[in-house]
């Protein structure tokens, strides 16, 4: 229900709604029945000037018995993205689902259209058009997001996405390297781009975070390195760095001694300058991009392997031995038992992980020097 937030005035009342949205309601003048506005409001001024706008009408005698049907879509998909607080890169992924797959059905419709049979449709012609899964399941969550700040609003009865399984897909199973593939696709790469390669894998740490990753954030008498931001990049190429999308993200990894010798090298010879110089750059000597870094088919490895494959295969192989509680912190996940993942495991925990990870390259090189 909506809340709370009233205030009593000589006519009508605004109060403010979950979406934080404010609502102006007031007495139909014919029937006595209360009314709220057509639309919501961004503050409770807007709110109480629209309030204004009615008591004026209503005795110039001009109010007419408004239709919530006419709302338009489009206005109030643009309210609901305008207000909705989010980090850089995803309010830009969500205004393109908008703009591209939502807006073109519709947009040119109120709230009222949107409904449960046309939703299905539409779903099931963004598939048919070719669009992949995972966008069109994107696509459908903003648009069940827009329609539930509608409900909240009250513009709409309940939610018209009800469509079963439009919420999710199965990610199909990516594969799992050996200790071994995982140094084929790293000497596959340029030397520049070796270390990133073994970071990935034996640290599990995401590519915004290895290439935010600054020399003072590498320990490596602790053989440690702190993940404290991540690098973003905007649709038209610009890169900023962003904090982490919850508490558990700011987080000390342990690496294995095996790979120290491969981080001072590294540092000695590819790193930018000074305490605050990039880890990893670009062949230029700018900073590391995604298209720097190619998915490998040439690393003598069956399968294609994608740049996420290596964090996938470092979780599984330091899995063995650890706890949940251990790997997700680890991982610098966050999920509905936060009580549970922001507990910091101890240090010496997260190096046992570590030396198990080295235990594990001591068997490849031995294998590899027989």
């Amino acid at each position: 229900m909506a809340n709370r937030k009233g205030n009593r005035r000589r006519f009508g009342s605004v109060r403010q709604l979950k979406s934080g949205r404010w609502q102006a309601r007031y007495r139909d003048p014919a029937t006595g029945q209360l009314r709220s506005a057509e639309q919501t409001y961004a503050t409770k001024t807007d709110a109480e000037v629209a309030l204004t706008h009615i008591e004026a009408d209503i005795s110039r005698g001009q109010w007419e018995v408004p239709d919530k049907r006419a709302v338009p879509f489009a206005e109030y998909a643009d309210a609901w993205l305008r207000d909705r607080k989010l980090a850089a890169r995803s309010r830009e992924r969500n205004e393109a689902v908008i703009r591209l797959h939502i807006r073109p059905t519709f947009g040119s419709g109120s709230l009222a259209d949107v409904t449960t049979s046309r939703v299905r449709a539409w779903r099931g012609q963004l598939l048919a058009a070719g669009v992949g899964e995972p966008t069109v399941v994107k696509a459908y969550q903003v648009l069940r997001a827009i329609m539930n700040t509608a409900v909240d609003d009250e513009l709409v009865r309940r939610n018209p996405c009800r469509v079963k399984g439009a919420d999710r897909y199965d990610v199909p199973e990516r594969p799992v390297l050996t200790v071994a593939e995982v140094y084929a696709v790293a000497d596959a790469m340029a030397p520049r781009f070796r270390l990133l390669v073994l970071l990935a894998a034996f640290t599990t740490l995401r590519f915004g975070e290895l290439a935010s990753l600054r020399r003072r954030d590498i320990d490596t008498a602790g053989r440690v390195v702190l993940v404290q931001r991540a690098q973003a990049e905007m649709q038209d190429g610009k890169l900023f760095d962003k904090a982490p999308k919850s508490a558990a993200g700011v987080r000390p990894v342990a690496f294995p001694d095996e790979i120290l010798a491969d981080v001072i090298e590294h540092l000695e010879l590819y790193a930018g300058a000074g305490r605050d110089g990039h880890v990893f750059l670009g062949p230029q000597g700018g900073q590391l991009r995604r298209s720097n870094f190619r998915d490998r088919k040439d690393a003598g490895i069956a399968a294609d392997v994608h740049f996420h494959d290596l964090r996938h295969t470092g979780n599984t192989l330091a899995a063995a031995g650890a706890s949940t509680r251990e790997l997700m912190t680890r991982m610098g996940h966050s999920t509905a038992r936060a009580a549970l993942i922001y507990q910091h495991m101890t240090a010496d925990r997260d190096r046992a992980i570590a030396d198990r990870l080295g235990s594990m390259i001591r068997q490849r090189q031995g294998d590899a020097g027989t």
